[in-house]
C-alpha cells in the first residue's frame, strides 16, 4: 500500500518518455514566491489606456468628416456603431456611454446632411445606435461587477491563505527558507497541499503534505493537520513521536467529520517531517507516504529515497514504532527542495511527466539562494506544462547557511 502512495516519487527522477535534450518553449514568468502572484502590470510596448478613448473619438470625428465629404447618396451613419463597440471591449461603462453619445450625434449630423431628416432611415439609424449602445453599457456594468466580485474573492482567499498557510520566514536560525504555493482552483491561494515550519528545542522542524483531494474542498483537512503540527512540534522530542501524535490528531478530526460527511473515512494525507538540529550537518526525516526532498549539491540534484516509509496519515497507527526515522548528512551551502505531487505528476501536452532532475536548470546558480531556486523550478514547470497546472503545487526550499 505504501508503494501505491509513493509510486510517483520515482517519476521525479526518471519519468516516462523523459525530456532531456528537448528544446524548451518560451519562458513563462512565475507568479512569485511565498504567496500568490503579483498584480498584473502593463506589458512593455503596450499603449496606455488613455490612448484608446482618444483614438476612438478621433475615429468618430474622422468618419463624420468623411460623411460630410462623400456624395449625399452615400450614407456612413451605420459605421458609427463600431466606436462604442470597440470602447466596450477596452473600457468601462462611462467612457463607453460617452463615445456612444458622440457617435449618435455624429450619425445624426451625417444623416441630416444627406437629406434624411424626414426619412425613416434616420429613425432606423438612431434607434439602432441607441439600442446597441445601451446594451454595450449594460454589458460593461455587468463586467465591472464581476471584476469587483472576483477581486473580493481573491482578497478573501489571500486572507484564508495567511491564516491557514502562514508565510514562512526567509531565515530560521542557520537555515535560509523560501516557499511557493499554487492552488488548482483559479481563485484560490490555498488548497490541499500544505507546509509549515517550527523552531523547537529539538531543532527546526518542517512539515510538507498533500491532502486527498485538491483545491478548496481539501481546506478542512489542511487546516486540521497544520494546527496539530504547530502544537505537537514543540511537545515531542523525536520525529516518530511527532508523527504518531499527528496520526492521532488526524484520526480524531476524521471521526468528527464523519458525523456530517459519510465519506470522511476515506480521507488521508501524505506527509513528510524533517528536522534540522541546531548544530547542523544532518537532516532527520520521517515519511508518511510522502517523497523525500531533492538535494541540491553544487551543480547536481539528487532525489533522496526512504527505505521504509509509513502509510499516509489516517491510514497508519498511532504507535511511534510504526514510524522509522532516517538521517541524511549535508554540507554548508546544500539546499533541499521539498515538493508535493503537483510537481511530480505534472504532464506536458504529450503526457510526459515532469522530472526536475532531467531539466536544464542551472543548479549551481539557483542553489545559492532558495528563493531563486524556487523561481527557476516554478518557471521551468510552467514551461513543461505550457502554463496549465491541474493540481495544487507546494514547494519549499531549505538551505543551510550559517551566519558568519
Amino acid at each position: 500500500m505504501v508503494n501505491r502512495f509513493t509510486r510517483r516519487a520515482a517519476d521525479v527522477v526518471a519519468p516516462a518518455g523523459g525530456t532531456g535534450g528537448r528544446a524548451l518553449p518560451a519562458a513563462v514568468r512565475p507568479e512569485g514566491v511565498a504567496g500568490p502572484g503579483s498584480d498584473i502590470s502593463r506589458r512593455p510596448g503596450q499603449p496606455p489606456a488613455v490612448s484608446v478613448p482618444a483614438a476612438l473619438v478621433a475615429l468618430v470625428l474622422g468618419v463624420m468628416a468623411a460623411g460630410l465629404l462623400v456624395p449625399e447618396d452615400v450614407h456612413l451613419a451605420t459605421l458609427f456603431i463600431a466606436a462604442p463597440a470597440l470602447m466596450a471591449a477596452f473600457s468601462t461603462a462611462l467612457p463607453t456611454g460617452s463615445v456612444a453619445g458622440l457617435s449618435l450625434v455624429a450619425a445624426m449630423v451625417c444623416d441630416i446632411r444627406d437629406g434624411l431628416l424626414g426619412s425613416p432611415i434616420l429613425v432606423v439609424h438612431a434607434a439602432t445606435l441607441l439600442v446597441v449602445s445601451l446594451l454595450l453599457v449594460a454589458f460593461c456594468r455587468c463586467r465591472e461587477r464581476s471584476r469587483k466580485e472576483t477581486s473580493r474573492l481573491r482578497a478573501i482567499s489571500r486572507a484564508a491563505q495567511r491564516v491557514v498557510l502562514r508565510p514562512l520566514p526567509r531565515r530560521i536560525a542557520d537555515l535560509k527558507v523560501a516557499a511557493l504555493y499554487r492552488a488548482a482552483d483559479t481563485l484560490a491561494d490555498v488548497g490541499g497541499d500544505l507546509y509549515a515550519a517550527a523552531k523547537t528545542p529539538y531543532g527546526i522542524r518542517f512539515l510538507i503534505g498533500d491532502v486527498k483531494g485538491k483545491g478548496l474542498v481539501a481546506l478542512d483537512d489542511t487546516a486540521a493537520v497544520l494546527g496539530a503540527f504547530r502544537e505537537a512540534a514543540y511537545q515531542h522530542p523525536t520525529l516518530p513521536e511527532l508523527a504518531a501524535a499527528l496520526e492521532g490528531s488526524f484520526r480524531r478530526h476524521v471521526a468528527e467529520a464523519a458525523e456530517t460527511d459519510p465519506d470522511a473515512a476515506e480521507r488521508f494525507i501524505t506527509a513528510l517531517l524533517l528536522e534540522f538540529p541546531a548544530d547542523g550537518g544532518v537532516m532527520r526525516s520521517v515519511s508518511c507516504g510522502h517523497p523525500l526532498p531533492l538535494r541540491v549539491h553544487g551543480n547536481r540534484v539528487t532525489a533522496l529515497t526512504s527505505r521504509s516509509p509509513a502509510p499516509p496519515l489516517g491510514l497508519a497507527g498511532a504507535d511511534r514504532e510504526n514510524y522509522r526515522q532516517e538521517e541524511f548528512r549535508y554540507a554548508p551551502g546544500d539546499a533541499f527542495l521539498l515538493y508535493t505531487d503537483g510537481l511530480a505528476e505534472a504532464r506536458d501536452s504529450s503526457g510526459a511527466f515532469y522530472s526536475v532532475t532531467e531539466r536544464d536548470i542551472p543548479w549551481r546558480t539557483a542553489g545559492a539562494d532558495p528563493e531563486a531556486l524556487l523561481q527557476q523550478v516554478h518557471a521551468d514547470l510552467l514551461r513543461h506544462t505550457n502554463g496549465r497546472l491541474h493540481d495544487d503545487v507546494a514547494l519549499v526550499a531549505v538551505q543551510w547557511a550559517p551566519a558568519c
